[in-house]
């Protein structure tokens, strides 16, 4: 009979232990025979199962050992996301659910903490978030929106005596703080900060006027939070493994975020939105997407906001979003843009929409630049770097630090001369 875990998911197969541990399963059983763990037989069959909490205790206490990935691949233990079959989960529940029903703060809390907090806004430090403020202010004004956000993360670090304090707590107090204060610190586009003031809804409403002119309507506010919650947190991307590195050498969580952030402004991460806005904004231009598809392809570029190396249907985080933007009136022309870039393409390769494309039709029909994709991802993110920080803060100090394999000259070698 092959052995399951039990529904309520805190027992673990001997499979599972062993992978938790990082060893053979012979050498669970041989835990079990020394008192070292404790094991019940599964009802009806051969095999046994372990208690969860009990087997984390032995794995602390015996030198947690990472499972085995493939070559080139490391992996990281992690409790915070899954994703498998073309779907993803945020602790075990569906993400695309939690960001259709609850606001971004409540799936950040999910996230962080495991338990729902409905109703719960975040809320800036007036001393942290002028000193973020003044610090972007003094920027020249061609940077973008990464570059202010790296800077708001160091003037809020700053002014944050209790930084160093990695207790559970304290981090989770500063990451409230920290999410609005970058939003707080962002230039208003236009001059629609009053009709849409911070202190009477989310973070997605804070946002809006950093991003647009245009007037907040419900059903576009509805679809900016949902895009923050879904992009919370995506396994261990680049940018979250930079994260984890900066959490294990035990760097306060703002110089985590900043680590993120560092890796974030890649053009094959979060810049890669922009890229899709683009591409949008051009097929509505020239009429269809067809010419558009064939300057991308004839210049040798792959074409924007399509697939997705986990996925091998549509993302799922697009097809939340693109649901949503259907209630958007003014997404029309963008969400049929989308769709012709999709149908043009799959013509001859089979790909499908990712949450660049989906993030492009929100920045193309509510009037953002570009570059508003890669701040929503940014500020997003920021929650799910945090709880990876959590994570790792709960682990061996400085286990991320991979050998090098040498392939320079053989020493020794002759001193070098002038």
């Amino acid at each position: 009979m092959t052995e399951r875990s039990e529904a309520d998911g805190q027992r673990l197969t001997t499979r599972e232990a062993a992978e938790r541990l990082g060893v053979k399963p012979e050498t669970v059983y041989a835990y079990v025979s020394r008192g070292q763990l404790s094991s019940s037989r599964v009802p009806g069959g051969r095999g046994s199962t372990f208690d969860a909490a009990e087997v984390d205790a032995l794995a602390r206490r015996t030198g947690r050992r990472e499972t085995a990935s493939p070559p080139g691949e490391p992996a990281v233990r992690t409790g915070i996301t899954l994703i498998g079959d073309d779907r993803y989960y945020f602790r075990g529940v569906d993400a695309t659910e939690l960001a259709a029903r609850y606001a971004y703060e409540e799936v950040a809390e999910w996230l962080w903490t495991g338990e729902l907090r409905p109703g719960v806004r975040f809320t800036a430090p007036e001393q942290a978030m002028e000193a973020a403020r003044r610090a972007v202010g003094a920027l020249p004004v061609h940077c973008g929106p990464t570059d202010r956000l790296r800077v708001a993360v160091v003037a809020a670090a700053a002014a944050d005596p209790l930084r160093f304090d990695l207790s559970r707590e304290t981090v989770l107090g500063g990451a409230r703080s920290l999410i609005p204060t970058l939003v707080a610190a962002l230039p208003t586009v236009g001059g629609v900060a009053e009709d849409c003031p911070s202190a009477s809804g989310g973070l997605a409403r804070q946002l809006w006027p950093k991003l647009t002119a245009r007037r907040p309507d419900e059903p576009s506010v509805a679809a900016l939070d949902a895009a923050l919650a879904l992009l919370i947190d995506h396994d261990l991307a680049a940018s979250t493994l930079a994260a984890r590195v900066a959490a294990s050498a035990r760097a306060h969580p703002y110089a985590v975020v900043s680590a993120g952030l560092g890796v974030l402004e890649g053009p094959l991460h979060g810049a890669a939105s922009g890229l899709a806005h683009r591409m949008l904004a051009e097929v509505l231009e020239r009429g269809g997407a067809a010419p558009v598809v064939a300057d991308h392809l004839r210049a040798g570029r792959r074409v924007p906001g399509l697939g997705h190396r986990l996925y091998t249907g549509e993302d799922p985080r697009a097809r939340t979003l693109f649901g949503l933007l259907e209630h958007v009136p003014q997404a029309g022309p963008a969400l049929a843009a989308a769709r012709d870039v999709v149908a043009t393409t799959a013509r001859d390769v089979p790909l499908h929409a990712n949450i660049d494309l989906a993030l492009a039709v929100l920045s193309v029909a509510s009037g953002m630049p570009a570059e508003a994709g890669e701040t929503v991802f940014a500020i997003s993110r920021t929650a799910g770097w945090i709880a990876h920080a959590l994570e790792e803060y709960g682990e061996r100090p400085l286990r991320m630090r991979p050998s090098g394999h040498y392939t320079g000259p053989r020493p020794p070698q002759p001193l070098p001369s002038p």
